[in-house]
């Protein structure tokens, strides 16, 4: 479902991504790991084109990146981000028509779709008119991921969706959204610095250092048989995931 080849980002001086190369297949959930700093988010971004490589090149269930325009290629990838990344100034419902609107939806699609994510993601129909000032952190990260998955997109781009919320809440949500069947028949890319949520949510792990990848794999590869010392004290003293 994507494909990244030598990808590169520099600004000015500064290799944020070096020679970075991963595929992620349909249904997969790949975690970028890593310290702050590492290029795990550039990486990420550079996918739906908010930030273009320098070189190198990626590609899109089989179709270049490059060959669409980044408004478009956006439309067709769910991203979420901290607190759900919502506009102040609309409600739950308008959030979540954002881009089924764009894309020409028919009001009475657009109303069928929306309730039946909030239904899914365990929201009271009462939300609908409230805006994000007036929703928990939860509830906020639950409007932003029924925004990225209004119009099925095929790929979901995930940067520390759940970091600006408490410990105990973060486990929950996280839970409860990952169990969604709807999220598990879709592809996700996720940037995260815990490793206990790397563990929990990914299928493979890539754990990057100083903009490249050290390691790839899944869960348990990389805690029974680190690559280098740089895996080993990263993922130091975690439990290996029972999922």
């Amino acid at each position: 479902m994507i494909d990244i080849q030598n990808l590169t980002k520099r600004f000015a001086s500064h290799t944020a991504v070096n020679e970075v190369s991963l595929r992620v297949g349909p249904g997969e959930t790949l975690v970028l790991l890593g310290t702050s700093g590492c290029g795990k988010t550039t990486t990420l971004k550079m996918i739906n084109r908010l930030i273009e490589p320098t070189t190198g090149s990626i590609s899109v269930d089989g179709i270049d990146v490059r060959q669409q325009p980044g408004p478009e290629l956006r439309r067709r990838i769910g991203y979420v981000i901290q607190d759900g990344g919502l506009f102040p100034h609309y409600t739950v419902a308008d959030a979540i028509a954002t881009v089924p609107k764009l894309l020409g939806w028919e009001p009475a699609q657009i109303q069928e779709r929306t309730r039946e994510l909030i239904d899914k993601l365990q929201l009271p129909a009462s939300v609908l008119t409230r805006y994000p000032a007036e929703l928990s952190g939860g509830q906020r990260q639950r409007v932003g991921l029924a925004r990225a998955l209004a119009v099925k997109p095929p790929v979901v781009l995930m940067d520390e969706p759940f970091g600006a919320l408490d410990p105990f809440t973060r486990r929950h949500v996280r839970r409860e959204l990952f169990g969604l069947n709807e999220l598990r028949e879709t592809t996700v890319v996720l940037v995260t610095h815990d490793v206990n949520e790397a563990l929990e949510l990914a299928d493979r792990i890539a754990l990057m250092d100083k903009g490249r990848i050290v390691q790839i794999g899944p869960p348990d590869e990389l805690m029974t048989n680190p690559a280098t010392d740089f895996v080993r004290d990263f993922l130091d003293d975690k439990p290996l995931r029972t999922k």
